[in-house]
């Protein structure tokens, strides 16, 4: 992780949070509970396949921090031991109330009451994954001059190739109001042959059960984020990264003695790496690692990473994140497709993007 101080000033980053507030900010939204379902419904898994996954270390027995590890992304809820146990309760799937599941326990339970459990208990902000507000502006072609020279500042700043930053996702901006956190995640999903990306989807006739943002860079063989702090916060938000620098990984002993170290609201204090936010402060990191024949590779567990509860005050940021297909065949039919679009006038055309472009000479003062 490198953080660059000044890379924004203070005039792009007031400018930035001006032309989110005028296009409208939404709240961050987590995969839905149906879309979750329909996805676990492809795997075709039987429970003792499942029961087999979520037993990380194969003792036979699903200790909690083993279901906790798998349960982020049921309904966009954070799942807490103490939630775990209710729900075992609830659907009663834990009958010494011992917090393990054997096997047989796991077996007799039936996953529609989990899927009904779940459904029926609506999240609120406080207990969501991610609890904030963000926008999308766009950056290419007649986009606001600053939107701009901010992508031509990330080009020089990573040396990739103009392809590879031009058709990545256009600039986040995201709005954590007091209370407001992300848990600890990275910022791609894994890469498995039955996944798609987001961005090159629609340039392939390909219908698979998964599809996830893909953002990584191939001259450096890894998944690139580059996060800009747009305002000085008064109280909490750091960027944390819980396991940075450790010299091995395991995921299990992110949860111990009822600490998860991916809880940004009760145990950011408690992460290797925090970088507290500062007005124009750039940061970034590779999430992935590269494959060894120069693609890439492996998730880079070490780039996990979350925003911290902000405790006093409003936070602003804004991320660049680079895409490239993990599949080289769908990268460069999407970079030739693009290419085409453009000739032709219409790569950068889209309606979604019309509201920016009413907004390219706006102005703001400081």
């Amino acid at each position: 992780m490198l953080e660059i101080q000044g890379f924004l000033s203070d005039e792009e980053c007031r400018l930035i949070i001006h032309l989110a507030q005028m296009k409208g900010l939404q709240r961050s939204q987590i995969l839905p509970t149906e879309e979750y379902e329909e996805a676990m419904s492809t795997m075709q898994l039987s429970q003792v396949d499942l029961f087999q996954l979520l037993d990380q270390n194969h003792d036979g027995r699903l200790q909690l921090r083993e279901v906790l590890a798998q349960t982020r992304l049921g309904n966009g809820r954070w799942m807490t031991p103490e939630n775990i146990q209710e729900m075992y309760a609830a659907i009663k799937a834990d009958p010494d109330g011992d917090g393990v599941l054997s096997l047989q326990e796991f077996a007799n339970m039936d996953l529609r009451d989990f899927h009904k459990y779940m459904r029926s208990h609506k999240a609120e902000s406080n207990e969501l994954v991610r609890n904030s507000h963000h926008t999308w502006l766009h950056q290419g072609e007649g986009a606001h001059h600053v939107m701009r020279a901010i992508r031509q500042r990330v080009l020089r700043l990573t040396r990739l190739s103009p392809e590879i930053v031009e058709l990545s996702e256009p600039l986040q901006v995201v709005r954590y109001g007091e209370g407001g956190h992300y848990h600890a995640h990275v910022d791609s999903g894994p890469v498995y042959p039955e996944t798609i990306c987001s961005h090159t989807k629609l340039v392939v006739n390909e219908s698979v059960p998964f599809e996830t943002s893909c953002r990584q860079v191939p001259p450096t063989w890894g998944y690139m984020t580059v996060l800009f702090y747009l305002n000085n916060v008064t109280g909490g938000g750091e960027t944390v990264f819980p396991v940075a620098d450790n010299r091995t990984y395991d995921e299990m002993s992110l949860i111990r003695d009822d600490v998860d170290l991916r809880d940004t609201r009760r145990h950011c204090d408690k992460g290797n790496l925090r970088v507290k936010p500062h007005q124009g402060t750039a940061v970034f990191w590779y999430n992935y690692l590269p494959d060894g024949q120069g693609w890439v590779g492996e998730v880079d567990d070490y780039s996990l990473h979350g925003g911290c509860l902000v405790t006093r005050g409003t936070k602003w940021i804004a991320n660049n994140w680079i895409n490239v297909d993990p599949s080289r065949a769908r990268q460069a039919l999407f970079q030739q497709e693009m290419a085409r679009l453009a000739r032709e006038g219409g790569a950068d055309s889209q309606s979604e993007w019309a509201l920016d472009r009413a907004y390219s000479e706006a102005r703001v003062e400081l």
